[in-house]
């Protein structure tokens, strides 16, 4: 529908109606009532001594008034008050009050005028059955009283009724246009809830990923830096060099081949679904295998051992008493030094670097600290995205720790997390 009122190209109904079939209905119902008025101007005119053209206009005029009915209902009952004594207007009337009953006006109002009307017809019944009848003044009374009541009771409570069904009509209609927008909306929540968490679980692999194969990599490259420069003068060196790089290598697939393998496997409709719905926020849990087949400390010492047989120079202090950690908090803190690790290797080479892991109560805190670089800046040619650091603060942000990263005043780096362990 347009701003004119026009629909598919067509015109609106005119004024006041809301269809074209209501127009055709009042249109026909006026001509109607105009026609019996007019026959009933006819003996109206006879009895009160005008001109019977008179009579026929007046009683079309007021028959007309029935068009109304949907504008003005309270008018159209008071002219059929009016002319209740000039006898005519009889489907004027009962249209009239089923009109007021049906429409919006006030139920005291309604009460009035319906009682108004009842009053009307009962004293013109009476005053006509009285000079017409003789009988009995108490059966007088009682046909009055019935024909008041049989013209006016019955229109009334049907329009009571057809104006309740339709505003029930229109409450449920409101109701489920809202219901349609609200579901609307829901849709288009639900789309974003699961776009984000979408982009969520991209970036969790992605950082998983980082975290699991760029360590690997870079240690295979410092094996490899190594073995080239050792190959001609310690060929047995160079030996072990080339085992080490074979079975970093040989990690580094199998725990990619893992990871992929997870990716690939379809998870249950059910738990897709509940991540759609409620969108929870995913903590750095484990992609291979599960929580509980991710790093753990009891590894850390390993991760350090396989640094130190690339060369670098690493100390790790422990401190305090290990517990049993939950599995999410054991493998971000495992994540976090091997980072911190392959970032030595990448930006710190012969750096000395020390390892610290402290256990306190209600949480577990780790630092990776290095000194002064010794060697060449770059010398192994390790790329970096600059995605490492980023990685180790949202894993740690995401349980709840704290983060902090940067040089030292000794022109080392340190980075440091503390994460609590509840």
């Amino acid at each position: 529908m347009t701003s004119t009122g026009e629909v598919e190209g067509r015109a609106g109904p005119p004024l006041w109606w809301a269809r074209r079939r209501d127009v055709v209905v009042d249109v026909a119902l006026a001509a109607v009532s105009a026609a019996e008025c007019a026959w009933e101007g006819i003996r109206f005119a006879h009895e009160a001594g005008i001109p019977v053209a008179a009579g026929v206009l007046f009683g079309a005029a007021v028959g007309t008034v029935l068009v109304l009915r949907r504008r003005w209902p309270i008018a159209v009952v008071l002219v059929g008050i009016a002319v209740a004594p000039a006898e005519m207007g009889f489907l004027l009337s009962v249209a009239g009050m089923y009109s007021l009953a049906s429409s919006e006006v006030p139920r005291r109002i309604i009460a009035a005028l319906a009682s108004m009307s009842l009053v009307a017809t009962f004293v013109v019944m009476y005053l006509k059955t009285r000079g017409d009848v003789e009988a009995d003044p108490a059966l007088v009374v009682a046909l009055s009283g019935f024909v008041a009541v049989a013209l006016t009771v019955p229109p009334v409570l049907l329009g009571l009724y057809i104006g309740a069904r339709r505003r029930l009509m229109e409450s449920l209609q409101e109701r489920a246009d809202s219901l349609e927008r609200e579901l609307s909306l829901l849709a288009d929540r639900a789309e974003e809830r699961a776009e984000w968490a979408r982009t969520e679980e991209r970036t969790r692999i992605a950082r998983e990923m980082h975290d699991v194969v760029a360590h690997r990599v870079s240690l295979m490259v410092v094996h490899a830096a190594a073995l080239e420069a050792v190959a001609v003068k310690d060929p047995a060196r160079a030996a072990k060099n080339a085992a080490l790089v074979g079975d970093m290598g040989r990690q580094a697939l199998t725990e990619l081949r893992e990871m992929l393998g997870v990716l690939r496997a379809a998870p249950p409709k059910t738990a897709v679904a509940a991540a759609a719905a409620t969108a929870v926020p995913v903590g750095p849990v484990a992609l291979v295998g599960g929580a509980d087949e991710g790093p753990s400390l009891e590894e850390l010492e390993a991760l350090v051992g396989q640094s130190r047989a690339a060369g670098m120079a690493v100390e790790m202090v422990v401190q305090g008493e290990g517990a049993a950690y939950a599995a999410e908090v054991e493998q971000t803190a495992y994540r976090v030094v091997q980072e911190a690790l392959t970032n030595c290797h990448k930006h710190a080479p012969g750096a000395r670097v020390v390892v610290r892991l402290a256990h306190r109560e209600g949480e577990v805190a780790m630092q990776v600290e290095n000194g002064p670089c010794e060697g060449a800046s770059g010398g192994v040619g390790l790329p970096s995205g600059g995605n490492g650091l980023v990685g180790m603060r949202e894993r740690v942000l995401g349980l709840g720790g704290v983060f902090v990263s940067g040089p030292t005043d000794a022109g080392g780096f340190r980075v440091s997390a503390v994460l609590p362990v509840a």
